[in-house]
């Protein structure tokens, strides 16, 4: 540790610093017996772990009924913001089963509180020989922790700060202008209840009103003839390549609205922070066809997987207990559950197949997956599906955006194909008019 200890030193870095704790704690430690104290903050902190985890946050400082937890620090990312608010809605939603579950054994309340703010910060390592913590201090840091002191039970607050970030990407409750111990003016703050439509950069421009699209006219021409080939009956693979912000949704959002054919268009994309959700653009399509909304009860999901099936055609219903699989709703089916893990496997990618080549018969289908080039294994999840299907019968054109389709000294699945086309990697020259 001391021979890197030049590694610790204060930095100064953008984060949003995330605080919870748990209401009534003094009260619970009273009238509990301390075992059962530590059991119930140990499911606890299993739970804010996982989430923070997943969105690539880190946990420094375990207060012994909540947690400080940064985002971008150690770990540098843009959407730092984002991330944070993503962990705390899925920490406070995980909570209300959990919480149940405590009621339920122990008879007692059990509801959490959670503080966000951005801004500048000075991490690094804290403290000296061989007791250091990483930590972050400032500002930022003392009037997240202020948020989460104002925060209600079960509730999350953000700073005016924050906000100003993710405005665009979630759903606020303006609390207005509140006093703030410490701080000279009043506070903005605001109540964090839920995601937005708006999942992108490009869903919030076109939510302001697009400018003019310029430019591509090659590349839109190559793209317009693939859609033909489809119209034939000949699938199509299309790969997009480019650098992060070059301009790739934007070029095909501007192709589907060019096509004056009519075509089943269908939009999926991933998010980094997302990487260990497998077939996560997959999932999305199929929860967002078959309408199923957070939070719906199992039997009402399997409601609408059933109708929208037969719709489609009874051939189908026969895949039901493959998309409840996928879906990680409970089967209850002997024959399925009989099955070992690669014969459901591969029963899951030919229901998944078998459902894209039916939504292509009426009209062609195109099928947009967004992914970035560090989602290796969501890459081969999605290739596994697609090609497998592509096998069978051509009807897809699948537009992959990633940074880098194609990983040098790596194959991609649909590269031996005929119908596979990949474009020369996007370049910003050229581009000066449409920025």
């Amino acid at each position: 540790i001391l021979t890197t200890r030049s590694s610790l030193e204060g930095e100064r870095k953008q984060v949003t610093v995330f605080f919870s704790d748990v209401t009534g704690f003094t009260s619970l430690s009273e009238k509990q017996d301390p075992e059962t104290v530590h059991q119930i903050m140990d499911g606890c902190f299993k739970i804010l772990m996982e989430e923070i985890h997943r969105y690539e946050g880190t946990i420094n400082q375990f207060t012994g009924d909540g947690v400080m937890a940064l985002f971008g620090a150690p770990l540098a990312h843009e959407d730092h913001a984002q991330r944070a608010c993503h962990a705390a809605l899925s920490i406070q939603k995980a909570l209300m089963e959990y919480s149940r579950k405590v009621k339920k054994e122990f008879g007692t309340d059990f509801k959490m509180r959670i503080g966000l703010n951005s801004g500048p910060v000075v991490v690094g390592a804290i403290g000296d020989d061989l007791r250091m913590d990483y930590t972050a201090v400032g500002d930022t840091t003392n009037l997240a922790a202020r948020m989460e002191s104002l925060a209600e039970p079960g509730g999350i607050l953000i700073s005016d700060t924050t906000h100003g970030l993710v405005k665009k990407y979630f759903q606020f409750e303006n609390l207005g202008k509140v006093a703030i111990k410490g701080k000279k003016d009043l506070q903005m703050i605001y109540k964090l209840t839920s995601v937005s439509d708006i999942r992108s950069r490009l869903d919030a421009s076109k939510a302001r009103g697009l400018i003019e699209y310029i430019g591509r006219e090659d590349e839109m021409h190559d793209l317009q003839k693939a859609f033909e080939k489809v119209k034939t009956g000949h699938g199509q693979v299309v790969g997009i390549a480019g650098e992060a912000g070059i301009g790739k949704s934007r070029f095909v959002f501007e192709m589907h609205q060019r096509t004056k054919d009519p075509c089943r268009y269908i939009e999926s994309r991933c998010f980094q922070y997302s990487s260990n959700i497998p077939f996560l653009p997959m999932l999305e399509i199929f929860r967002s066809y078959f309408d199923i909304g957070e939070g719906e009860s199992e039997e009402r999901i399997n409601k609408k997987l059933k109708t929208r099936l037969e719709d489609l055609g009874k051939y189908l219903i026969p895949s039901l207990p493959a998309f409840r699989h996928f879906l990680s709703l409970p089967v209850r089916d002997n024959q399925w559950e009989n099955l070992d893990p690669e014969e459901k496997r591969i029963k899951t990618f030919e229901a998944i197949r078998n459902f894209f080549i039916r939504l292509s018969q009426e009209t062609p289908l195109v099928l947009v997956v967004m992914i970035f080039s560090g989602l290796t294994r969501l890459r081969k999840n999605l290739s596994a599906i697609l090609s497998k299907g592509y096998q069978i019968r051509e009807f897809c054109c699948c537009c992959s955006i990633v940074r880098n389709i194609i990983i040098p000294g790596q194959a991609s699945p649909f590269i031996s194909r005929s119908g596979y086309i990949r474009f020369p990697e996007m370049k910003a020259a050229g581009l000066s008019n449409v920025f």
